[in-house]
């Protein structure tokens, strides 16, 4: 290749890349906080950081956060892995998360590419395989970052509803564009916790438009009890796996996660950068992977609460879309952004809507006793007692 095109080639995709916002959870859940309850800048708390000003005891179930927070081993693993931190990679964790990962999704370690999240290998396929020629493909509602990097793409964008059953409507997304890049499977879904069956995953594998590549997140998979479709990529098909510590494992804070796919794929998004991975982040990665009872443990907690949740909205006659994840939607029956506002004046701060369900809000599962303050409050608040007034 001439040195001078791959020059020119990495500036233009660097360029494109530097242009395109990497925004993940924590990003639309603050921007969704700031339009439903603005929070002025005062001396003690500055502009930039007026998003994080929650009052003392506030209830956060806003950006679909695990509250248990690292496990016991993941803590400690950062606690000794903080030594090493003046070397990059002094004792080999990165390649050591890559072995450790591949053994356990049963692919390849050159199948697999390390990121701080998921978000940013989102974003860079996203910029990888969809064009002004090559469309974006979604389910509404659904997780939006990769719309974000779509538009910088000048991708069309095709965005389909869900089905009577909340699950993707693969056949529907497969035949909206012709010509698409990139269709994007979130499952379970973000934001409304259900499940797309695998059967209907592995249809769209093998019918989607020709050079289409099937992204699958499994941010969420850890807890329901749907099998992954990591086997797709150890196939060969043109699909790939994002993976977070983010959720089930707490880490939301800390970043790590996965790209899982065919090495050529997976250079696709390589020509956009990656940034050098914290030893803390993967030493604390490696340690929750190696701990067998960790993932039950937490599926069965947060599975708990939410039934416990479940229970609570239905004897109180509240329509809500059943969840196997760490969030659900409620039907608030009125404009979801006052009540995310009257809520908020109660310090209780829940998650955003989606256009296309503009009375329905996200709600993170949270530890028991947030769960009861958001049950009595909600009850407040959609009685009318609770409602702010101008």
């Amino acid at each position: 290749m001439n040195p001078q095109t791959s020059r020119r080639s990495f500036l233009r995709f660097a360029g494109l890349a530097a242009s395109v916002p990497l925004l993940s959870e924590s990003h639309l859940a603050w921007a969704a906080m700031q339009q439903a309850t603005p929070v002025a800048a005062t001396k003690e708390v500055p502009r930039s950081r007026v998003f994080h000003a929650f009052p003392p005891g506030s209830i956060v179930i806003n950006a679909n956060e695990n509250p248990m927070g690292p496990s016991p081993a993941a803590l400690a693993a950062i606690s000794a892995a903080a030594a090493t931190g003046g070397r990059y990679d002094a004792n080999g964790v990165v390649d050591h998360l890559t072995q450790t990962a591949a053994k356990q999704f049963d692919v390849p370690a050159d199948h697999i590419a390390v990121y701080a999240g998921s978000s940013e290998p989102l974003s860079y396929a996203v910029l990888a395989f969809t064009s002004p020629a090559r469309g974006y493909v979604t389910a509404d509602p659904s997780y939006e970052s990769g719309m974000w990097a779509a538009n910088s793409a000048h991708a069309k964008i095709s965005k389909v509803p869900l089905t009577s059953t909340y699950g993707h409507d693969m056949k529907a997304m497969v035949a909206a564009d012709p010509r698409a890049g990139l269709i994007y499977v979130c499952n379970p879904n973000n934001p409304t916790g259900t499940i797309t069956p695998r059967e209907d995953i592995m249809w769209a594998a093998d019918n989607m438009p020709k050079g289409a590549i099937l992204m699958v997140d499994e941010a969420y998979i850890h807890l329901c009890d749907e099998q992954s479709v990591m086997d797709l990529v150890k196939a060969g098909k043109d699909v790939i796996v994002l993976r977070t510590f983010s959720k089930v494992y707490g880490m939301a804070g800390i970043r790590c996660g996965f790209a899982v796919g065919r090495p050529d794929l997976l250079k696709q998004l390589q020509q956009f950068g990656t940034n050098f991975m914290p030893v803390t982040a993967v030493a604390a990665a490696i340690a929750s992977l190696e701990d067998p009872a960790l993932v039950p443990a937490r599926k069965k907690a947060i599975a708990a609460v939410r039934n416990h949740t479940f229970d609570w909205l239905r004897a109180n006659h509240y329509k809500f879309v059943p969840s196997v994840s760490n969030c659900f939607m409620v039907d608030t029956g009125r404009d979801g952004k006052e009540v995310i506002a009257a809520m908020a004046a109660h310090d209780v701060y829940i998650g955003r809507t989606w256009p296309i369900w503009p009375t329905y809000v996200r709600i993170t599962v949270g530890l028991p006793h947030e769960m009861e303050k958001f049950q009595t409050t909600f009850a407040s608040v959609m009685s009318g007692s609770g409602a702010v007034t101008a």
